[in-house]
């Protein structure tokens, strides 16, 4: 498989999909429903680009469902932040109207908000493959992060449907997604 074609194909197709609003809005209910129940009280997530589907919405509800509670603890949100030196990704606090500024790559990040560390992050997938595999934009700083990281969270991988790679071959260093979320629903692990 060529990652870097099958990657440009993915995102080619994901940014002309004529349906993706309403994709996106099926993501969104799925993803609220597979939250309720969750104990974390903090989710780290992204700052979706290239046509990702955006978790933000969801995840806002989740933690004003969460205050609408009573909960003591507070739920907090937090998005990634990259560390230069190591190539890998910390997190920090983010909420809707947060000071932001772009980070080396141009995408935007939480500009002097407080280190947090997720019990469960969800991950922006181009493309994904049975096993919980997941095709990134090959940069490795998820995989570098996730095998640095302990204790380690619960990953999430969110992608669209027309994302699905069947013969999808992960290399040494991949790092499998504890579950995977599309438009259509759960689909790893399979149940």
């Amino acid at each position: 498989m060529d990652k870097l074609a099958v990657r440009k194909a993915l995102i080619e197709q994901r940014l002309n999909l004529p349906d993706r609003l309403q994709r996106a809005e099926l993501l969104q209910r799925v993803m609220r429903i597979w939250l309720v129940g969750r104990t974390d009280q903090v989710i780290g997530a992204y700052w979706p680009i290239k046509g990702e589907f955006d978790p933000l919405p969801a995840l806002h509800r989740w933690k004003e469902d969460g205050e609408l509670q009573g909960e003591p603890q507070l739920r907090r949100i937090g998005l990634p932040v990259v560390d230069k030196v190591h190539k890998t990704l910390t997190f920090h606090a983010w909420y809707p109207g947060c000071p932001m500024e772009e980070d080396a790559y141009g995408i935007p990040k939480p500009k002097d908000t407080e280190l947090i560390v997720p019990t469960l992050l969800f991950v922006p997938c181009v493309g994904y493959g049975p096993g919980g595999y997941r095709l990134g934009y090959g940069g490795g700083f998820y995989d570098r992060t996730l095998a640095a990281l302990e204790p380690r969270p619960v990953t999430v991988g969110l992608g669209y449907t027309q994302g699905f790679l069947p013969d999808f071959e992960p290399e040494a260093h991949d790092q499998p997604l504890d579950a995977i979320l599309n438009d259509n629903g759960v689909v790893w692990p399979v149940g």
